[in-house]
């Protein structure tokens, strides 16, 4: 039967480099499971694969969006099952791989069914943004979904939008329609987690927000800064500089307070990953024998 492998794991984690391994070891192509990766104006703050990375094996759903595009979650998932139905009629392993659990959840087990929402009341969710920022989303959601505010991504102004837009919608809590019944997929699905150590963890981001500072993520905020209302670019490493070119904190502070908001969420990956009993945890430096238990289990 056609597999599924999935590799999650905090950002900085070695991700990329566990796929590229895998995706050889079955001679398989990699679906990229980051939304902000999606976006091809922004490589560097995203930490998308590189040139040489992207030519060690062929990769999907990277770079393939502008930052002006609207995409969601549920379009992701008509997709990349659109793109698996003939993806599996030529190869039989694919690789999926990325930090974004929502997105991951939707290719594994579906989504649930959602009502639609009037434009009006869409509208008046995005009112409450502009006037009120992400702390009046935060307040209101709180207010008409206490259960799903608890769980749910604070800092992510679109999943407090939809929440909202559903309570206001129906007149009842958002998380009243989260049934997260399992849809049945015709592939097997094999998800592995990557084990890291805290502090080895910290030490990697901090390095890589450095990384991204020599190889011109500063430019790359800059020519996104006319833009920066964006949904697309209110993510880590692109508001803290915009905010530095708001004159409101200096550049060694953005650059401060993107290792400090990347080890959050760091943190917040490895808070829904350690709900998941479906994963497999393995550390980098026995990749090569996870990958051989694969083969024979997947033989």
């Amino acid at each position: 039967m056609n597999t599924l492998i999935v590799i999650c794991g905090p950002t900085a984690s070695g991700k990329t480099k566990a796929a590229i391994e895998v995706a050889k070891a079955f001679d398989a192509e990699i679906i990229s499971a980051d939304s902000r990766q999606f976006y091809r104006e922004i490589p560097i703050g995203t930490a998308a694969p590189n040139k040489d990375e992207l030519s060690e094996i062929k990769h999907h759903f990277v770079g393939f969006l502008s930052v002006e595009d609207t995409y969601n979650v549920s379009d992701y998932e008509s997709d990349v099952i659109e793109f698996l139905n003939e993806y599996f009629k030529r190869k039989k392993t694919a690789v999926m791989v990325g930090g974004s659990g929502l997105f991951i959840d939707a290719v594994c087990n579906g989504l649930d069914e959602m009502p639609d929402v009037d434009a009006s009341v869409r509208e008046k969710v995005t009112r409450l943004f502009d006037e009120g920022g992400i702390v009046k989303l935060q307040t209101e959601l709180a207010r008409l979904d206490p259960d799903f505010f608890a769980v749910v991504d604070k800092n992510n102004p679109r999943r407090l939008q939809r929440a909202l837009e559903v309570s206001l919608q129906t007149g009842l809590p958002y998380s009243s329609f989260r049934t997260e019944k399992k849809v049945h997929r015709d592939f097997n699905i094999v998800k592995l987690a990557i084990r890291c150590e805290r502090n080895i963890l910290i030490d990697r981001i901090n390095k890589r927000v450095d990384e991204m500072m020599k190889n011109g993520l500063l430019d790359e905020a800059k020519a996104m800064y006319p833009k920066r209302h964006l949904n697309s670019l209110n993510t880590v490493g692109y508001k803290e500089l915009f905010e530095y070119f708001d004159g409101k904190i200096s550049l060694e502070e953005a650059v401060e307070k993107i290792k400090t908001s990347t080890r959050q969420y760091a943190k917040r990956q490895m808070t829904w990953l350690r709900k998941k009993t479906d994963c497999q945890w393995f550390e980098l430096v026995n990749l090569t024998s996870v990958i051989q238990c694969l083969k024979d289990k997947l033989a």
